[in-house]
């Protein structure tokens, strides 16, 4: 395990210490220097095999980054067509002089928009890029509008009715889903309740206000005067809905669809092409396709007529330091899996007895949450042996699968590696044209993750 330690410890050594010289306080510099120690400790020394780990890793972010320029692209397009205005000019006069039950009712927007996409990305990238600005202009740093942002998110996509975490973790013990949603609905909103208040005791304070508005009449006036700039925002909201839910028996994944018609030869249609070249698959994943066709779907106002170039050269230029730290990040965990990081915690798993299987499976799938960043990868590598495990000494395949979904949930959110964090600090950055670390962003998260944890131990062992 001393080669999983050492390059985590180093990674944080160097975000955190800015006193280092040259490197201190360099996330990019924190990153690859964490992937070059990991193969290094796993005997890769080849540089042939180094630059293959970071494709590797690279093409398994590629989604990722692909959401970030395209999101903020995207974002770009919804803050000249108005849409951001008038979802927060209508936050801003109804609660204009109570700031701490504003982020309340933006914390439980994000989580009611987790629990019926499913997904904490699409639920930020939808729905959380409305609250950027507001935020902003309460004062609030980049840092903690996106902690915020990933925090709603993220426990809105463990809050049943679709809960991948949950239903997966039902699939891999065989247990009876519903059962296993019916935890959900007792423990998410304790957790919610519990981040609502921390959100109001760190990220507000008796300084907080909410810049006035000159504007006279109702707040639900804002709505009605500009709700043709709400259409591109519905749209996108009713087919990430359809791509991620089965409404009435009806599932339909429309972009997909589109491109899959497509020919490009006669056996060969450009969906699955994207989908089979390496890095570039980002592009086929189904929310980045969705954002895409929105935003062309933006250029299409009257309001954004000429305005394509200008839209699209913002959005890159906002991201471009996010998308390199994404990039980073891709060599990093390129190289967990080339130099055995992510084996070794395997592993350490699988040789535990019985007496420490508990404690040590939790670990591990923690472990790999801040690896990964991925809460799917923890279950799969870690919950598909350690779930069956705990059943076989005894215990309830329906505890043991909501046990394993919120150490999941848990661990994805912990630093280094979170994914959500990468993808939603590059569009806030766009947003509030400052630099935005995503690093500091996921020590702010590290509550939440450890209530999340804290709860999968209490129902491991109640």
């Amino acid at each position: 395990m001393i080669k999983v330690i050492i390059p985590v410890v180093a990674l944080l050594a160097i975000i955190l210490c800015k006193k280092i010289p040259k490197i201190g306080g360099n996330v990019n510099a924190g990153l690859l220097i964490a992937g070059a120690l990991s193969l290094i400790l796993g005997g890769v020394f080849n540089p042939v095999d180094w630059f293959a780990a970071g494709i590797d890793g690279v093409d398994k972010l590629a989604w990722v980054i692909c959401l970030s320029i395209f999101g903020s692209i995207y974002a770009s397009t919804q803050v000249k067509l108005g849409t951001i205005d008038t979802i927060m000019g209508y936050l801003k006069a109804r609660f204009e002089k109570y700031p701490r039950v504003l982020i309340v009712c933006i914390i439980l927007v994000l989580v009611l928009a987790g629990s019926l996409l499913g997904d904490a990305i699409a639920a930020s990238t939808v729905i959380g890029v409305l609250t950027i600005g507001v935020l902003a202009s309460m004062g609030i740093s980049g840092e903690k509008i996106t902690c915020l942002i990933v925090m709603g998110a993220s426990m809105g996509s463990i809050m049943p009715p679709i809960s991948q975490a949950l239903a997966l973790s039902a699939a891999l013990t065989g247990a009876d889903p519903d059962a296993v949603l019916r935890y959900g609905y007792i423990t998410v909103p304790i957790i919610v309740v519990l981040m609502c208040i921390y959100a109001n005791i760190i990220f507000i304070d008796k300084k907080t206000k909410i810049p006035h508005q000159d504007r006279q009449g109702k707040p639900f006036d804002i709505i009605k005067e500009n709700w043709t700039s709400l259409i591109p925002l519905i749209i996108l909201i009713l087919i990430v809905v359809f791509r991620t839910t089965t409404i009435g028996g009806v599932h339909f994944d429309l972009v997909p669809e589109l491109l899959g018609k497509v020919m490009i030869s006669e056996q060969l249609d450009l969906y699955t092409a994207l989908s089979q070249i390496s890095i570039l698959k980002g592009v086929s994943n189904g929310i980045v396709l969705s954002i895409i066709f929105v935003t062309v779907v933006s250029f299409m106002f009257p309001k954004l007529k000429g305005e394509a170039k200008n839209c699209i050269t913002e959005g890159m230029a906002n991201v471009k330091t996010t998308v390199l730290i994404q990039i980073c990040a891709g060599f990093m965990l390129g190289c967990f899996y080339a130099g055995g990081q992510i084996d070794a915690v395997q592993a350490f798993a699988q040789g535990l007895n019985e007496n420490l299987l508990k404690i040590g499976g939790a670990g591990s799938m923690a472990l790999i949450g801040m690896l990964t960043g991925s809460q799917s990868t923890v279950q799969n590598v870690i919950f598909s042996f350690f779930g069956p495990a705990l059943i076989s000494i005894g215990m309830d395949p329906v505890q043991v699968a909501a046990a394993g979904a919120h150490l999941a949930a848990g661990g994805m959110g912990l630093p280094p590696a979170d994914l959500t964090t990468f993808c939603v600090a590059g569009i806030v950055g766009s947003m509030v044209g400052k630099e935005v670390d995503p690093i500091k962003s996921m020590i702010m998260m590290v509550p939440m993750c450890l209530t999340m944890i804290a709860i999968g131990m209490i129902l491991l062992y109640i």
